[in-house]
């Protein structure tokens, strides 16, 4: 008798282990949704759509970055002056100094996000300010130096959310460098 109690015993043990650990995950994801969404994230990794009132942002691209499909002509060049930059209608697409640059696909894709990536790759991207930690420079209007004084807990959180998300295939342009 006294065997089958512990035996039950360990085995509620484990189950509060497990609904523990998964009551944890949970509360990760959902801090890194918070996070992402009062960071404003969303403003350019999901693309802008014109709806009845105006732009609003395509709900069936959240998070998918700059559209694949959507070529776009050169960038206007600008005069010398206070204006440095210029933005897409879709608010997916920067031109400035440093060339142009698209807003990444922060979905779960293996092919063409975040889904081949490690929690370790992010981290290292958003510390560094370069692709997968080492690569190409992340470019503007990405906010760099806020996201380089995040807790390691908060990216953490921000990339479970993003992995939490329904994967979406979109292949983002590579940047283009500055004309000269």
């Amino acid at each position: 008798m006294k065997m089958g109690i512990a035996v039950l015993a360990a085995a509620a043990c484990g189950l509060a282990s497990n609904a523990t650990a998964d009551d944890a995950a949970k509360a990760r994801v959902e801090r890194g949704r918070y996070i992402v969404h009062t960071s404003g994230c969303a403003d350019c990794h999901t693309p802008m759509k014109m709806g009845p009132n105006g732009p609003e942002p395509d709900a069936s691209m959240a998070f998918a970055g700059h559209p694949a499909g959507m070529a776009l002509p050169p960038a206007p060049k600008l005069p010398p002056g206070p204006w440095v930059f210029v933005g897409s209608g879709t608010m997916t697409a920067w031109a400035g100094p440093w060339g142009t640059s698209y807003t990444a696909n922060l979905t779960p894709d293996k092919e063409t996000g975040l889904g081949a990536w490690t929690e370790q790759n992010f981290l290292d991207t958003l510390r560094n300010g370069r692709h997968m930690g080492k690569g190409r420079p992340l470019l503007p209007p990405m906010p760099l130096l806020p996201m380089q004084h995040a807790t390691d807990d908060d990216l953490k959180a921000m990339y479970a959310y993003f992995m939490s998300l329904k994967p979406i295939r979109n292949k983002v342009p590579d940047p283009l460098p500055p004309t000269p």
